[in-house]
């Protein structure tokens, strides 16, 4: 099995033969996907302020930071006897999770950008009253007037013909 590692800076995956390792002299092992995150690492900029970052996007709450699910994601370095039927239950497993997985993620995203939706209505109709006579079409108005105009006339002819009958 083809471990994929996780990029130390930006959290992208890091398959194997890609990217580039940094040993520090206490021998902790750092693993870069690419020579961007590297750089970011050598200048000591802090993942969590950089923006393109998953530690960014957690912090800042625009990802799901903390569920059940990212548990199974740990690295587990124990040794198990190999088996056919729990290797098969396992790859069930990793699958069940990860539909788990996209559907909580998507649903904390559609709850976020409820909020949002929310005030950009507010503001639209904030906007639409501060400028109603924009809105309004002048015809509106015409078809009173002439209304009226007609009211007038109806008036001025029963007038009209009440002075002829006498």
């Amino acid at each position: 099995m083809v471990r994929v590692d996780k990029c130390y800076f930006c959290s992208g995956p890091l398959y194997p033969g890609h990217g580039i390792q940094f040993v520090r002299n206490d021998s902790k092992v750092f693993k870069f996907c690419r020579s961007k995150c590297h750089k970011a690492f050598k200048k000591k900029r802090n993942p969590r302020k950089v923006r393109w970052t998953k530690a960014f996007r957690k912090s800042a709450g625009k990802e799901l930071a903390v569920d059940a699910s990212f548990e199974f994601e740990k690295r587990r370095d124990r040794p198990v006897k190999y088996s056919r039927e729990l290797w098969q239950q396992t790859i069930r497993a990793m699958k069940r999770v990860e539909e788990i997985k996209q559907k909580r993620q998507n649903r904390y995203l559609m709850n976020r950008l409820k909020k949002g939706k929310e005030l950009e209505k507010a503001a639209d109709i904030r906007e639409v009253k501060q400028n109603i006579e924009l809105v309004k079409l002048p015809a509106a108005g015409l078809r009173k007037k002439e209304e009226a105009m007609v009211h007038v006339i109806h008036e001025e002819s029963d007038q009209g013909e009440m002075l002829v009958e006498n």
